[in-house]
């Protein structure tokens, strides 16, 4: 079957893709190059992702509910992940990057729109906007999913002449681990046997590092792999980082559940409570939650203790994580 050429220029997510350039000027200033930072990534990503759904599917309608599902104001925290660790580690920001970036990105917003449907947690909003469920129907979000998941691996099995197979290999080993059974679907199904039921810090934390920190650490290690030059010790440091602030990365998200509001977050303030979930805040309190947080940020930054200053962009992110606001 010839799959159309179609544009989904309709969606007005799509008016990202203009801007190609950072629209922070260089500067000296850390705060400033890390901000530039993150819109180039988030540039570079949101770009690669427009210009696979103009052809991602012989469905006009399932086209458009797959780029909707992932083209929004998301904080694209994963592929920044991906880019910082290629950096970190002598990379560079190249094809090899950005199909990862891609690929993690393309996973993640799988699960928020699985997570969405009224068969798991029935939220009707997200990222601001009607969730794909609403906007489309269940039969296509259901689909969108499928097909976004299948999307990431197909784009980190392309064949890159700057990339060893082996490389691509591990890589899509490690994806995979993080988004089954062994990661982030395992990490789903203890979340729904935990409602209503208390949890200690050590199941919780199990828990947190499937759900969520499985990916987390995903992005990390093919954003080192993606460099051909990065050796075990470099991993095995990264992937410290990662478990860190995959951890602290929910507790900050437990945090603002709690404490922030729906405008603010993009989707309903206080669904962990109303669906009677174990929480860090449950635990530990707000104030416990929060020296956690930071606990984990420092641990993170601490394990890139022997990483030249191209890392920098990776401690920035591990501060950056524990005082977002959505």
């Amino acid at each position: 079957m010839v799959i159309p050429n179609r544009s989904i220029s309709t969606l007005p997510t799509l008016e990202f893709r203009q801007q190609t350039k950072p629209q922070v000027p260089m500067s000296a200033n850390p705060s400033q190059a890390f901000e530039q930072f993150l819109i180039e990534s988030q540039q570079r990503v949101q770009q690669l992702l427009a210009d696979q759904f103009a052809t991602a599917a012989p469905s006009l309608r399932l086209g458009q509910a797959m780029a909707y599902a992932s083209l929004g104001s998301g904080k694209r925290i994963r592929p920044v992940l991906v880019y910082g660790s290629a950096l970190a580690v002598g990379g560079q920001l190249n094809v090899a990057a950005d199909r990862a970036a891609a690929a993690v990105e393309l996973i993640h917003s799988y699960s928020l729109v699985h997570d969405d449907l009224p068969a798991m947690d029935d939220d009707a909003l997200r990222r601001g906007q009607p969730t794909v469920h609403k906007a489309f129907d269940e039969a296509t979000a259901i689909l969108v999913g499928d097909g976004l998941q299948a999307l990431a691996f197909n784009l980190l099995s392309k064949p890159d002449a700057g990339m060893q197979s082996a490389a691509q290999l591990q890589m899509i080993n490690i994806l995979s681990d993080a988004a089954g059974a062994l990661g982030m679907v395992g990490g789903q199904a203890l979340d729904f046997e935990a409602m209503g039921k208390s949890a200690t810090l050590a199941q919780l934390e199990t828990m947190h590092m499937l759900k969520t920190g499985a990916l987390i650490r995903a992005s990390v290690l093919l954003g080192g792999l993606s460099h051909a030059g990065t050796s075990p010790a470099q991993l095995s440091a990264l992937e410290l980082y990662a478990n860190n602030i995959g951890l602290a990365f929910q507790v900050r998200d437990d945090i603002l559940d709690e404490t922030s509001d729906t405008l603010t977050l993009g989707k309903p303030q206080g669904s962990d409570r109303a669906s009677n979930k174990p929480t860090y805040l449950t635990l530990l309190g707000v104030a416990g939650a929060r020296d956690k947080a930071k606990a984990l940020a420092q641990a993170a930054i601490a394990a890139l203790e022997r990483f030249p200053a191209a890392a920098n962009h990776l401690r920035t992110l591990a501060s950056y994580i524990v005082s977002r606001l959505h």
